[in-house]
């Protein structure tokens, strides 16, 4: 590698880090929250005279933010998230990105962040429950500025569960989300909706919604059965902006407004809007948040690479905003490359781009060594002298079904009159693998090898402790398995108990049977007097 060329590309990536740390003072106000007595200040958004960039599936992640921001963009939102996705994820600290993940059990980043937006992205998700809702929010809440729930979405995958723009049929749904998500968080909570069939629905809707104390509600100008083709309609928007107090943020005018910057200022005031939200035009160009005008497309494209390859995008994500990017030049050499692109090194060499994305990567690569090292040292410095270690790992194609070592080591603290085990699983952040120690008769014990998931580190620390003592574990090739024999006769016991039982209800059956019968007999054999 080229001493130059690696000062040009850490010269890069230390301006994005340093950008990080950049937030105009002029998109914050100040917001008081009272918590437990004490009114305190935190950095609120201001949604009045703002260019936003629209939340839009497959398009709003990290790379096309953070671009939309380098462009001129005020506030930029996530595509929508659907909450129950969301519950189930971790939130993780990535040291080699320095970005927040929100990691699905699948291992999957579902939601990736940086310090660089913190004050400026707002989290969108999909949602028709408020307790969902807010768990979702008071995961993300401390990595965000605002949160949003999406009532405009007219697609099926969104309103089939009754989120989007399902609940625009549903007020009551909107206010008890939206009240239990402004009462239940510090952050600004937003919406986007779509105009009804009826003006005087409409307004009915947003003055309902300005009530549950929201930030902003932003306007998409179309009813849900109408698409983009269609034209959006500015005097629905300018009336509600007139209705409520609240900002309104006009969103609609790519198609029949918006293809360069003072188009952006045309729009807000056909709408009457405090704010524009912008998304197909910054879908097409991103520069078109730029007050100068538009960037070269090939530059804009370029400019995205080195966010997606320095943030870890994947490739499909970024293949597919390229691709919308392109559009009509699909078609050309260049888009017939880049369509075919199976990564993201194949896609950085459609652009020129080859010796940035192996730089690029090694630079990461070597902070990533450098980091699992420098964990590994502090390992060793922490470690308890007094834990005893082995390097073993847990193989269930080696034990039996329902066979576990904790479950030996549970059976044997119980016959020796010991406490049962007690486990303590921690996860390594660098790469989000576990190891466990398992404290028996006041001794800990633990695997040397670290596993992928908190299950498997805990059988591991069960095996380290049970060799230590001597013990069987309950492999296979240990011969007669006593937990099995035991298990075995438990089921036999529970068999012949309910046969038991059985007889006994048949028994008790019979009797009453017989005893209905002669009270009937006895009955029937009195004679009146």
């Amino acid at each position: 590698m080229r001493s130059g060329s690696r000062c040009r590309l850490g010269g890069w990536l230390l301006q994005c880090s340093a950008r990080a740390s950049e937030v105009p003072p002029a998109r914050l106000s100040s917001a008081e929250h009272t918590t437990k007595g004490m009114t305190v200040n935190t950095p609120a958004l201001c949604f009045r005279s703002k260019k936003i960039l629209a939340p839009m599936v497959r398009v709003g992640t990290l790379p096309m933010r953070l671009l939309a921001l380098d462009f001129g963009a005020d506030i930029v939102y996530c595509e929508e998230l659907i909450d129950i996705k969301m519950v189930q994820c971790k939130r993780v600290v990535n040291e080699v990105l320095e970005t927040v993940d929100f990691v699905a059990p699948n291992e999957r980043v579902v939601f990736r962040t940086c310090v660089r937006e913190r004050d400026c992205v707002v989290f969108q998700m999909g949602s028709a429950d408020a307790e969902r809702a807010l768990a979702v929010a008071k995961l993300v809440e401390k990595d965000v500025a605002g949160i949003d729930v999406n009532m405009g979405c007219p697609k099926e995958y969104s309103t089939k569960a009754g989120m989007g723009a399902a609940l625009l049929s549903d007020p009551d749904k909107i206010e008890c989300i939206l009240s239990t998500l402004v009462k239940g968080i510090c952050k600004p909570v937003t919406c986007k909706i779509r105009i009804l069939p009826s003006l005087e629905d409409t307004i009915s809707l947003v003055k309902r919604i300005e009530k549950t104390g929201v930030a902003a509600i932003a306007v998409h100008g179309r009813k849900k059965e109408e698409r983009p083709q269609h034209p959006v309609h500015c005097e629905v928007i300018k009336a509600i902006s007139e209705a409520v107090s609240v900002p309104v943020v006009a969103n609609g005018g790519s198609h029949d407004f918006i293809k360069e910057y003072i188009d952006i200022e045309d729009f807000q005031q056909a709408t009457g809007a405090s704010s524009v939200m912008i998304a197909r035009a910054a879908m097409w160009n991103p520069s078109i948040f730029r007050r100068e005008g538009l960037c070269p497309l090939k530059e804009v494209m370029q400019e995205y690479i080195k966010y997606a390859v320095r943030y870890d995008n994947h490739y499909t994500n970024t293949k597919y905003c390229l691709c919308q990017m392109l559009r009509e030049q699909l078609e050309t050499t260049e888009g017939k490359k880049l369509h075919a692109a199976q990564s993201t090194q194949e896609i950085c060499e459609v652009f020129e781009m080859g010796s940035f994305y192996e730089e690029t990567t090694a630079i990461l690569e070597a902070k990533k060594a450098s980091l699992k090292a420098k964990t590994q040292d502090e390992d060793e410095q922490m470690e308890d002298t007094d834990v005893i270690k082995m390097a073993v790992r847990f193989d269930k194609r080696e034990y039996p079904p329902q066979i576990t070592p904790k479950m030996y080591l549970l059976e044997w603290c119980r016959k020796a009159k010991h406490p049962q085990p007690v486990y303590e699983t921690v996860q390594r952040p660098l790469d989000k693998l576990f190891c466990s120690v398992v404290t028996v008769a006041e001794q800990k014990y633990r695997s040397t090898l670290w596993d992928k998931s908190k299950k498997l580190a805990e059988q591991a620390a069960a095996i380290v402790c049970l060799r230590t003592l001597g013990l069987p574990e309950g492999k296979l090739n240990e011969g007669e398995n006593h937990l099995i024999n035991k298990r075995k006769r438990e089921n036999q016991e529970f068999l012949n108990n309910k046969e038991h039982e059985d007889d006994l209800l048949v028994e008790a059956s019979h009797k009453r049977a017989h005893f209905t019968e002669g009270a009937s007999d006895s009955s029937s054999s009195e004679v009146p007097r």
